[in-house]
């Protein structure tokens, strides 16, 4: 199929995809090229950094996973995003922000609203597509560990270097945006991932009512699996590890596809993660398949500096699933 065929009903596909963190930027990078309405639903549980220190000091979300996803999906002049992303090194008060969090942070005051700074700030971008917090105000992550102890702080969690049992938010019953459940709603196509399981993607399917929409809606659901296993979090995970996760935290299985790296990492990078504490994750593809989900796999990965998704292909394979998707349902 041509990637500009038109769907039946002459519309364009609307996709929420659902996450945060370096992943989710990397995979709407591609996603923007596509002929799709985007919505992009982003944690606000980040507390290292820049962001937490935003986050204490201005009484305002996260802004760290939000502004990359704008930085992703901006087709504004390319310094201007790059300018989004850049990083003070000096600076007594500024060494460690990004100017993009500030941004955010002074349209956040000039709109008294964070989300009509996100808002404010997208129209100045050209964002392609929407770019929603997954609720208006900063949720606290936690984590039950094996031992049965209790991790406090999004950056916290991978660097108890433990066994995740649980994730878990305060307030546990906050308030989603409502435009990120309405987008829900009406979404052809949910996606999740890639990014760090426990503390990008799981956070959101905390936020009760926006689990409650992704679980009534008829959209097809796509899981994009890390190629990686992440030190602190996913250590040892198999694909079906990702998928088993998601389910225990929500109570239902979501996906009807997944898609997987099938490719193989170069020795030389499986060597330099390696020292890290990571490696490729495994397609068990035989227990995927047994518990019902399809499976697409093809060699995904690209490494420059770091290893990521092959954001192009990647984003192929999602318009097309979503596009044949709608073309059945007519």
């Amino acid at each position: 199929m041509n990637p500009t065929s038109p769907v039946p009903s002459g519309r364009l596909p609307r996709i929420v995809v659902i996450g945060g963190g370096t992943g989710l930027s990397v995979m709407l990078r591609g996603l923007k090229q596509k002929p799709l309405d985007i919505t992009a639903i982003v944690t606000v549980a980040d507390d290292g950094g820049s962001s937490g220190i935003l986050r204490e000091e201005m009484q305002m979300p996260p802004p760290g996973d939000i502004r990359s996803v704008l930085a992703a999906l901006a087709d504004a002049e390319p310094l201007l995003a790059d300018m989004l992303s850049y990083r003070f090194n000096n600076g007594k008060g500024l060494a460690g922000h990004s100017l993009g969090n500030l941004i955010l942070a002074a349209m956040t005051d000039i709109s008294g609203d964070f989300v009509t700074g996100i808002r404010e700030l997208s129209r100045v971008l050209a964002v392609r597509g929407r770019v929603l917090p997954a609720a208006n105000q900063a949720i606290v992550l936690k984590a039950e560990m094996a031992d049965g102890s209790i991790v406090v702080g999004e950056s916290s969690i991978p660097k108890a270097k433990g066994s995740i049992k649980r994730v878990f938010i305060e307030p546990p019953e906050v308030e989603p945006l409502p435009e990120a459940v309405e987008a829900i709603e009406h979404a052809d196509a949910i996606l999740m991932g890639p990014g760090s399981l426990y503390t990008s993607i799981i956070p959101n399917l905390l936020v009760p009512k926006l689990a409650e929409a992704i679980v009534k809606s008829r959209a097809v659901k796509i899981f994009v699996c890390n190629v990686m296993t992440q030190p602190g979090e996913t250590d040892n995970y198999t694909v079906s590890n990702h998928l088993d996760a998601i389910q225990a935290h929500i109570g239902h299985q979501l996906f009807d596809y997944v898609i997987v790296n099938d490719g193989e990492i170069p020795p030389q990078v499986h060597d330099m993660y390696a020292e890290q504490g990571s490696k490729a994750v495994h397609v068990d593809m035989e227990e995927v398949t047994r518990r019902g989900y399809k499976v697409i796999a093809d060699t995904l990965v690209l490494f420059r500096t770091y290893l990521r998704h092959d954001a192009s292909k990647l984003s192929q394979h999602i318009y097309q699933l979503v596009v044949d998707w709608m073309q059945r349902k007519g």
